[in-house]
């Protein structure tokens, strides 16, 4: 049987299931908390750091955070959104990220948290790592110089059976994301579609279908990312 807590949120009284993972319980009460790696009712796993908030004066992922009764949460504070601005810079300088080229830009979620977080020049120098696109696919483009290593794709794209069709291969700083080809084959054209979506920059496209909005169309063009979620009461 569900319960419900009372918590707040930079002193915003708010309302939620026991359990629930703070991201999704703050997005239920008007309360935006920024994530990259994070999709509502996909186990977390916690590896953008870009939802990291103050529970009792520790700092932790709200994505892995589940709620409890009264819990006094600090999301929208100078100190986070520096520590949140900092993760998005070492984002854009450890990839190749260069939007006015990318077939995401004005749908991609790093870049509309740049914008939100008033990136100007990064803090980091830039690396400009040489990273192989995967082209083999005939409906799927991996664009590995832009991927993140959010894990979304391999958490929720798999075969009927449970099978990964991405996943991670070498380690550390050489750890980039692969496909299997053969399992990718018998995916249907809606998982094509999810797989494509769920990406939150351009690193998974589908062939012959880049630039298909308009600027002025696009998801962030007129509203920043979280302006959905601020606007619930």
């Amino acid at each position: 049987m569900s319960e419900k807590v009372k918590f707040t949120i930079d002193g915003k009284e708010c309302v939620a299931e026991r359990g629930q993972n703070l991201v999704d319980a703050a997005a239920d009460n008007g309360v935006y908390i920024p994530s990259l790696c994070h999709l509502r009712d996909v186990i977390p796993a916690g590896s953008c750091r870009i939802c990291n908030i103050k529970n009792a004066g520790r700092i932790m992922t709200a994505c892995t955070t589940p709620v409890e009764q009264g819990m006094e949460i600090e999301n929208d504070i100078s100190e986070l959104n520096d520590m949140r601005k900092a993760i998005v810079e070492m984002l854009f300088v450890e990839g190749n990220h260069f939007c006015p080229a990318c077939e995401k830009s004005g749908n991609c979620e790093l870049q509309a948290l740049a914008y939100r977080f008033q990136m100007m020049v990064p803090r980091y120098p830039y690396e400009f790592p040489i990273k192989t696109p995967d082209t083999q696919d005939s409906r799927l483009w991996i664009e590995r110089n832009r991927c993140i290593k959010c894990k979304r794709c391999i958490r929720t794209i798999k075969t009927e059976d449970g099978k990964n069709i991405f996943a991670f291969q070498e380690r550390g700083h050489k750890v980039e994301i692969n496909i299997d080809h053969e399992l990718a084959a018998g995916l249907s054209e809606e998982k094509i579609q999810e797989a494509t979506d769920n990406c939150p920059v351009g690193s998974i496209l589908k062939k012959g279908t880049g630039f298909s909005q308009p600027i002025g169309t696009r998801r962030f063009d007129k509203e920043a990312i979280g302006s959905d979620i601020e606007k619930v009461v």
